[in-house]
Protein backbone atom coordinates (compact mmCIF):
# COMPACT_ATOMS: atom_id res chain seq x y z
CA UNK A 1 0.00 0.00 0.00
CA UNK A 2 1.07 3.66 0.26
CA UNK A 3 2.04 3.59 -3.44
CA UNK A 4 -1.06 5.14 -5.02
CA UNK A 5 -4.61 6.31 -4.33
CA UNK A 6 -6.08 2.96 -5.34
CA UNK A 7 -3.53 0.93 -3.38
CA UNK A 8 -4.15 2.96 -0.23
CA UNK A 9 -7.94 2.62 -0.40
CA UNK A 10 -7.95 -1.05 -1.37
CA UNK A 11 -5.20 -1.91 1.09
CA UNK A 12 -6.96 0.06 3.81
CA UNK A 13 -10.23 -1.78 3.18
CA UNK A 14 -8.48 -5.16 3.33
CA UNK A 15 -6.70 -4.31 6.59
CA UNK A 16 -9.93 -2.97 8.11
CA UNK A 17 -11.56 -6.32 7.26
CA UNK A 18 -8.67 -8.10 8.99
CA UNK A 19 -9.13 -5.71 11.91
CA UNK A 20 -12.79 -6.59 12.26
CA UNK A 21 -11.92 -10.29 12.19
CA UNK A 22 -9.22 -9.71 14.80
CA UNK A 23 -11.55 -7.88 17.18
CA UNK A 24 -13.97 -10.80 16.93
CA UNK A 25 -11.23 -13.05 18.33
CA UNK A 26 -11.05 -11.06 21.56
CA UNK A 27 -12.06 -13.11 24.60
CA UNK A 28 -10.70 -10.82 27.33
CA UNK A 29 -11.23 -7.05 27.78
CA UNK A 30 -7.46 -6.66 28.18
CA UNK A 31 -7.00 -7.69 24.52
CA UNK A 32 -9.19 -4.97 22.99
CA UNK A 33 -6.45 -2.37 22.38
CA UNK A 34 -4.08 -5.00 20.93
CA UNK A 35 -6.84 -6.36 18.68
CA UNK A 36 -7.62 -2.83 17.49
CA UNK A 37 -4.15 -2.33 15.96
CA UNK A 38 -5.07 -3.81 12.52
CA UNK A 39 -8.21 -1.68 12.39
CA UNK A 40 -6.05 1.31 13.27
CA UNK A 41 -3.64 0.45 10.43
CA UNK A 42 -6.51 0.14 7.97
CA UNK A 43 -8.01 3.51 8.84
CA UNK A 44 -4.55 5.05 8.60
CA UNK A 45 -4.21 3.67 5.07
CA UNK A 46 -7.59 5.07 4.08
CA UNK A 47 -6.61 8.48 5.47
CA UNK A 48 -3.52 8.46 3.26
CA UNK A 49 -5.73 7.46 0.34
CA UNK A 50 -7.48 10.78 0.76
CA UNK A 51 -4.09 12.54 0.85
CA UNK A 52 -3.26 10.92 -2.50
CA UNK A 53 -6.69 11.88 -3.87
CA UNK A 54 -6.31 15.49 -2.76
CA UNK A 55 -2.81 15.87 -4.21
CA UNK A 56 -3.79 14.41 -7.58
CA UNK A 57 -7.17 16.08 -8.01
CA UNK A 58 -7.50 19.88 -7.48
CA UNK A 59 -11.25 19.55 -6.87
CA UNK A 60 -10.51 17.63 -3.64
CA UNK A 61 -7.88 20.05 -2.35
CA UNK A 62 -10.12 20.95 0.59
CA UNK A 63 -9.57 17.45 1.97
CA UNK A 64 -5.78 17.69 1.89
CA UNK A 65 -5.12 19.32 5.25
CA UNK A 66 -7.59 17.27 7.35
CA UNK A 67 -6.51 14.03 5.66
CA UNK A 68 -2.83 14.87 6.15
CA UNK A 69 -3.20 15.62 9.85
CA UNK A 70 -5.47 12.64 10.43
CA UNK A 71 -2.80 10.40 8.93
CA UNK A 72 0.00 12.06 10.92
CA UNK A 73 -1.93 11.96 14.18
CA UNK A 74 -2.42 8.23 13.75
CA UNK A 75 1.19 7.62 12.67
CA UNK A 76 3.02 9.94 15.04
CA UNK A 77 0.72 10.51 18.01
CA UNK A 78 -1.24 7.30 18.55
CA UNK A 79 1.29 4.68 17.49
CA UNK A 80 4.08 5.46 20.05
CA UNK A 81 1.80 4.79 23.01
CA UNK A 82 -0.68 2.35 21.49
CA UNK A 83 1.74 -0.59 21.34
CA UNK A 84 3.13 -0.28 24.90
CA UNK A 85 -0.40 0.29 26.21
CA UNK A 86 -1.75 -2.75 24.36
CA UNK A 87 1.01 -5.01 25.66
CA UNK A 88 0.82 -3.57 29.19
CA UNK A 89 -2.90 -4.32 29.44
CA UNK A 90 -2.31 -7.97 28.53
CA UNK A 91 0.86 -8.56 30.55
CA UNK A 92 0.61 -10.47 33.87
CA UNK A 93 4.26 -10.58 34.94
CA UNK A 94 4.69 -7.90 37.62
CA UNK A 95 8.35 -7.21 36.81
CA UNK A 96 7.65 -6.85 33.09
CA UNK A 97 4.72 -4.56 33.87
CA UNK A 98 7.12 -2.09 35.52
CA UNK A 99 9.27 -1.95 32.38
CA UNK A 100 6.21 -1.60 30.17
CA UNK A 101 5.00 1.36 32.21
CA UNK A 102 8.33 3.08 31.59
CA UNK A 103 8.00 2.44 27.85
CA UNK A 104 4.42 3.71 27.91
CA UNK A 105 5.63 6.93 29.56
CA UNK A 106 8.27 7.25 26.85
CA UNK A 107 5.67 6.71 24.15
CA UNK A 108 3.37 9.32 25.65
CA UNK A 109 6.28 11.79 25.73
CA UNK A 110 6.94 11.17 22.03
CA UNK A 111 3.24 11.63 21.28
CA UNK A 112 3.20 14.92 23.20
CA UNK A 113 6.26 16.12 21.26
CA UNK A 114 4.58 15.44 17.92
CA UNK A 115 1.38 17.15 19.01
CA UNK A 116 3.34 20.31 19.84
CA UNK A 117 5.22 20.09 16.52
CA UNK A 118 1.99 19.75 14.54
CA UNK A 119 0.64 22.85 16.24
CA UNK A 120 3.77 24.98 15.80
CA UNK A 121 5.23 23.82 12.49
CA UNK A 122 4.05 23.35 8.93
CA UNK A 123 3.69 19.94 7.30
CA UNK A 124 3.49 19.72 3.51
CA UNK A 125 2.72 16.40 1.80
CA UNK A 126 3.94 15.93 -1.75
CA UNK A 127 4.02 13.08 -4.23
CA UNK A 128 7.56 11.92 -4.96
CA UNK A 129 7.63 9.03 -7.39
CA UNK A 130 5.31 6.31 -6.07
CA UNK A 131 5.31 7.56 -2.50
CA UNK A 132 4.10 10.50 -0.45
CA UNK A 133 6.79 12.54 1.26
CA UNK A 134 5.67 14.49 4.31
CA UNK A 135 7.92 17.54 4.43
CA UNK A 136 7.85 18.48 8.12
CA UNK A 137 9.24 21.68 9.57
CA UNK A 138 9.93 20.01 12.93
CA UNK A 139 13.21 20.87 14.75
CA UNK A 140 15.98 18.87 13.09
CA UNK A 141 18.13 18.88 16.23
CA UNK A 142 15.69 16.51 17.98
CA UNK A 143 14.87 14.39 14.93
CA UNK A 144 17.05 11.33 15.60
CA UNK A 145 16.56 11.36 19.38
CA UNK A 146 12.77 11.42 19.01
CA UNK A 147 12.89 8.77 16.30
CA UNK A 148 14.97 6.56 18.59
CA UNK A 149 12.48 6.96 21.44
CA UNK A 150 9.66 6.30 18.97
CA UNK A 151 11.18 2.96 17.95
CA UNK A 152 12.01 1.95 21.51
CA UNK A 153 8.48 2.71 22.72
CA UNK A 154 6.72 0.98 19.82
CA UNK A 155 8.89 -2.12 19.32
CA UNK A 156 10.66 -2.98 22.61
CA UNK A 157 7.41 -3.89 24.47
CA UNK A 158 6.93 -6.78 22.05
CA UNK A 159 10.25 -8.30 23.15
CA UNK A 160 9.75 -7.61 26.85
CA UNK A 161 6.31 -9.16 27.12
CA UNK A 162 5.84 -12.76 28.28
CA UNK A 163 2.81 -13.18 26.01
CA UNK A 164 3.30 -16.20 23.78
CA UNK A 165 4.50 -15.53 20.21
CA UNK A 166 4.23 -11.75 20.52
CA UNK A 167 7.99 -11.52 20.00
CA UNK A 168 7.38 -12.61 16.40
CA UNK A 169 5.44 -9.41 15.91
CA UNK A 170 8.38 -7.50 17.38
CA UNK A 171 10.82 -9.12 14.95
CA UNK A 172 8.52 -8.36 12.03
CA UNK A 173 8.10 -4.72 13.04
CA UNK A 174 11.84 -4.27 13.61
CA UNK A 175 12.66 -5.75 10.18
CA UNK A 176 9.94 -3.67 8.53
CA UNK A 177 11.33 -0.49 10.04
CA UNK A 178 14.90 -1.45 9.12
CA UNK A 179 13.98 -2.05 5.48
CA UNK A 180 12.10 1.24 5.37
CA UNK A 181 14.98 3.22 6.89
CA UNK A 182 17.53 1.68 4.51
CA UNK A 183 15.59 1.95 1.27
CA UNK A 184 12.89 4.60 1.83
CA UNK A 185 14.31 6.99 4.43
CA UNK A 186 12.68 10.14 3.10
CA UNK A 187 9.31 8.36 2.87
CA UNK A 188 9.56 6.72 6.29
CA UNK A 189 6.24 7.99 7.67
CA UNK A 190 4.34 6.75 4.63
CA UNK A 191 6.08 3.54 3.53
CA UNK A 192 6.36 1.84 6.93
CA UNK A 193 2.57 1.49 6.97
CA UNK A 194 2.90 -0.80 3.92
CA UNK A 195 3.89 -3.53 6.34
CA UNK A 196 0.68 -2.99 8.29
CA UNK A 197 -1.07 -5.74 6.33
CA UNK A 198 1.45 -8.42 7.30
CA UNK A 199 1.61 -7.17 10.89
CA UNK A 200 -2.20 -7.26 11.05
CA UNK A 201 -2.30 -10.89 9.92
CA UNK A 202 0.23 -11.83 12.63
CA UNK A 203 -1.90 -10.09 15.29
CA UNK A 204 -4.95 -12.00 14.06
CA UNK A 205 -2.97 -15.26 14.28
CA UNK A 206 -1.78 -14.53 17.83
CA UNK A 207 -5.27 -13.75 19.10
CA UNK A 208 -6.89 -16.63 17.24
CA UNK A 209 -4.40 -19.04 18.77
CA UNK A 210 -4.92 -17.54 22.23
CA UNK A 211 -8.71 -17.78 21.85
CA UNK A 212 -8.53 -21.43 20.78
CA UNK A 213 -6.44 -22.34 23.81
CA UNK A 214 -8.76 -20.34 26.06
CA UNK A 215 -11.81 -22.24 24.78
CA UNK A 216 -10.08 -25.63 25.08
CA UNK A 217 -8.91 -24.80 28.59
CA UNK A 218 -12.34 -23.95 29.94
Amino acid sequence: MCFSTEASFIGGAIIVAIGVATIRKVHKPSQVVFASIPLFFGLQQIAEGFVWLSLQNPEYVGWLKPATYLFLIMAEVFWPFMVPLAVLLMEKNIKRIKYLKILLAMGLSVSAYFIVCMILFQVTPQINGYHIEYVEGYPKSFKFVVFGFYLIASITPLFISTIKRIYILGILMALSCLVTVIFFTQFLTSVWCFFGAVISVVILWILRDARRKYILGR
